[in-house]
């Protein structure tokens, strides 16, 4: 079981609640911690004093004081303005993830909401309630306004919540569920719609999908490895301990790992060969620097999903401090830089897909034993080399840049959301990188025998062959490569 605002959230935990896998509840505690931030907004909200967001108008409107019988309908024209996002609708998935990680950061006392929305909000991630959200219009600062907007317009009423594949609107689905509209109260429309959920969730899906996929790299390195006979000894543990990065020092451990008893890979231990090109050489030198990446990104994420991140923050019946929690900056940067690092597997698994075409120590020209009439697996390497050039495009970062808003009040913005889903295409483009390269490995294998290879890399062949046979002569291949990919998306290889 998980308390909201009471326990740390992390991504396992966030991904299992999603998926039902994981009770979260509002306890006694996090409801006693709400009541009391509630009760101090309640004072300020009656008093005199201008405190932005609670009685007054907000961004360049922030001079402007509200009078409380107005209160509610400034909170409710805050969700009905700030709802302008365009394009396509982001995934179930993220709405629930954003819904999940926006409760936890309310129950922490600071953001001066009712007990009564945030149980609203736990009602619809516990009934698949999914609100409808588009992909496109958070600049990523003030919070993720419009999608977080768009998120919780049905509390109002309005927007629309998703039912199986079926865009349904609010009023229906709370009107099915014997729900009434909620009127919001002083400081809820802000609490709801500043704040990072919006980048949060696609750095959650990134890093939950990025964590496989480093390890099926690995995996696919190792075949690659085995189907070019390569050496081992760059794995050695001696090497890479005068030179000891995190992720270098783990991969080349999962890396002698993977290859251990390999016959085939122990016959090139006395060959004329004295090195491999560095695609497969510098595996855990290239693999291990998008690991750090990786850590650094997951520890900025962890320390997101357990803070607060609206804005002003309730601190005592006078003081509600103005501030910048709601901006993207710090996982921003960092996603950018996880975004290069998922890149850099597609590249050089790229690098290793071209090798095994070459026609060296062995193997046959383009994988084929009849080139010519055949041309074998000479064109999924255009794809490969098409989704590398793809995921290079999407490496600009658009932390680097910055419009102003809001009439200059927010003149500097870290534009995460787009990041993240930039970060999320990359991962996309991998995945079928990745398939194409343990495809071309399965190939170089067949050619590789009567010898044994590694025992998971003769399990990683056996679950390829149930579905894609070895290439005789030329058929389309289409099908042989969407049946990778799905078995790279469902993970269905053990990479550990």
């Amino acid at each position: 079981m998980f308390k909201y605002g009471i326990d740390q959230l992390s991504v396992d935990k966030v991904i299992a609640i999603a998926h039902g896998e994981l009770k979260a509840v509002l306890t006694d505690e996090a409801i006693t911690k709400v009541n009391e931030c509630r009760r101090k907004v309640d004072v300020m909200s009656n008093g005199f004093n201008a405190v932005y967001g609670i009685n007054t108008g907000f961004g360049p409107l922030c001079d402007v004081q509200i009078s409380p019988e107005e209160t509610s309908k400034l909170q409710e024209n805050l969700l009905i303005t700030h709802a302008v996002g365009v394009g396509n609708s982001i995934d179930k998935k993220l709405s629930k993830i954003m819904m999940i990680t926006k409760v936890h950061a309310l129950c922490q006392g600071f953001s001066g909401v009712r007990v009564s929305l945030i149980e609203r909000i736990i009602y619809f991630i516990e009934n698949d309630l999914l609100p409808v959200v588009p992909e496109q219009g958070s600049v990523g600062a003030s919070g993720d306004l419009a999608p977080l907007s768009h998120l919780f317009l049905p509390l109002l009423g309005e927007g629309d919540f998703w039912i199986g594949d079926k865009v349904v609107d609010a009023k229906t689905i709370l009107a099915d569920h014997k729900l009434e509209p909620i009127k919001l109260a002083a400081k809820e429309g802000l609490g709801l719609i500043n704040g990072t959920q919006f980048i949060l969730a696609h750095t959650i899906i990134g890093l939950n999908k990025m964590e496989y996929l480093l390890d099926l790299a690995d995996l696919s390195g190792a075949m690659s490895l085995e189907g070019y006979k390569g050496s081992e000894s760059p794995f050695k543990a001696e090497l890479h301990s005068i030179r000891p990065f995190k992720g270098t020092q783990h991969v080349a451990e999962r890396m002698r790992m993977l290859v251990d008893g390999s016959e085939n890979i122990a016959s090139h231990l006395t060959c004329e060969r004295v090195q491999d090109p560095y695609s497969l050489r510098c595996i855990p030198q290239v693999h291990g620097a998008s690991r750090n990446a990786f850590y650094h990104l997951l520890e900025l994420a962890t320390i997101e999903m357990n803070s607060v991140t609206d804005n002003p923050i309730v601190l005592s019946e006078t003081e509600a401090i103005s501030g910048g929690n709601f901006h993207g900056q710090p996982l921003a940067m960092a996603i950018d830089y996880g975004a290069l690092a998922a890149s850099e597997l597609g590249n050089i698994s790229d690098r290793r897909c071209y090798l095994l075409l070459e026609g060296k120590y062995g193997l046959p020209r383009l994988l084929t034993a009849s080139g010519g009439l055949n041309s074998g697996f000479m064109i999924p390497q255009y794809t490969t080399a098409a989704l590398v050039t793809e995921n290079k495009s999407l490496c600009f970062p658009p932390s680097a840049d910055s419009v102003p808003t809001s009439l200059g009040q927010e003149d500097h913005v870290s534009m995460g959301s787009i990041s993240g889903r930039k970060f999320n295409q990359i991962l996309g483009n991998i995945e079928k990188i990745l398939a194409i390269e343990l495809m071309y490995a399965a190939q170089a294998l067949e050619f590789r025998r009567p010898a044994n290879f590694s025992a998971i890399v003769e399990e990683t062949y056996a679950v390829i062959r149930k579905k894609v046979d070895k290439l005789e002569d030329d058929r389309i291949l289409k099908d042989d490569i969407n049946n990778m990919i799905n078995m790279v998306k469902n993970q269905a290889f053990r990479v550990r």
